[in-house]
């Protein structure tokens, strides 16, 4: 009977079976997800509480109005010039444009399926503007002096080209099918840099691999991979084993322990980089990004802190890259 099933299962004084404890509460883990959710409301900028809610908490479209909403957080950091400033990208401080704080704001478009149209237009107006003789971008313009800046950034004032700031843009204006005269010099200037490279550092590998993962040209692209590739293995470029990254030089430069993996050139599994690590290295680097999430719920910044508010600002960009990247690579974040 219902009524002496639920009498015999109630724990009252002639009911409950001494033999048979009562059963410890369910405990159940937060995921990585819910507690880079609480870190983002804690400590992040507006744009990138709107770009976690856009991409993590409503399937794709985030709380409110979705890709609109990250867009117009973006606009706050846009001049009239057409590029973007303000401390966009952390390390960069002061209202100026700056390609670096441009190419930022581009990466943010590209990841909410809005880089194209008059908004892109007139960030390549701003790219002709400050490019260097060459046609490239330089990686800091002059107009930043007299703001703050992180001393691994030197202002000069005739800035060479160069890749690291342009690879990344140029790549992505051609996976979003954009045409615009600047990419012209542009493109010619990466492949020169890109297929002329010797030695090299993580970063700027980064950046080439950003340029030949969307330059329509794949089969220049895969050749010219196939060597970065060779490359970053000869000279120890990624951290193959993390248990072992003691064992892994740290380029002249940076910061004690400034290490790049796997994962830091293969974001996504369709890069051209992914064909550069095996199966298992892949999976090994991936624990270890997994595994860096601090107790607050964000990831730490790797590359050298030099202010406490640019750290403040870095680490929910971190956070949310780190997470895309193990959601793209199939991991479960939630």
């Amino acid at each position: 009977m219902a009524g002496t099933a639920a009498s015999s299962a109630f724990s009252g004084p002639s009911g409950a079976s001494p033999s048979s404890p009562p059963s410890p509460p369910s405990l159940s883990l937060p995921s990585p997800l819910s507690r880079a959710e609480h870190f983002i409301w804690l400590t992040a900028r507006v744009l990138e509480q709107r770009r976690f809610a856009y991409h993590f908490l409503d399937g794709g479209t985030g709380r409110g109005r979705g890709a609109e909403a990250v867009e117009a957080a973006l606009v706050a950091y846009r001049e009239e010039d057409g590029g973007y400033g303000h401390g966009l990208e952390p390390d960069l401080r002061g209202p100026v444009s700056q390609p670096l704080h441009t190419a930022h704001a581009l990466r943010v478009l590209d990841s909410i399926g809005r880089c194209d149209g008059l908004r892109v237009e007139r960030i390549c107006r701003y790219l002709t503007a400050v490019s260097t003789a060459e046609g490239a971008l330089p990686a800091v313009h002059p107009s930043l002096r007299g703001y703050p800046y992180a001393p691994f950034l030197p202002v000069v004032d005739d800035p060479p080209g160069d890749l690291l700031a342009t690879g990344p843009v140029v790549g992505l204006l051609h996976r979003n099918e954009v045409w615009h005269a600047w990419l012209f010099r542009a493109t010619d200037f990466c492949w020169a840099a890109v297929e002329g490279l010797e030695e090299s550092h993580p970063y700027e590998i980064e950046a080439a691999v950003a340029f030949l993962d969307g330059v329509p040209d794949r089969a220049r692209a895969e050749a010219a991979a196939d060597r970065l590739g060779r490359l970053v293995r000869a000279r120890g470029l990624a951290v193959l084993d993390p248990a072992r990254r003691a064992a892994y030089p740290v380029p002249p430069g940076y910061a004690p322990g400034e290490h790049h993996f796997p994962y830091d050139y293969a974001r996504v599994p369709e890069s051209l980089a992914r064909a550069w690590f095996t199966d298992e290295e892949m999976e090994r680097s991936l624990d270890h990004l997994a595994g860096l999430q601090r107790e607050d719920g964000g990831w730490p910044i790797g590359r050298r802190a030099w202010a406490p508010g640019t750290a403040l600002e870095s680490r929910p960009i971190v956070t949310i890259e780190a997470l895309r990247t193990l959601r793209a690579h199939g991991r479960v974040i939630s």
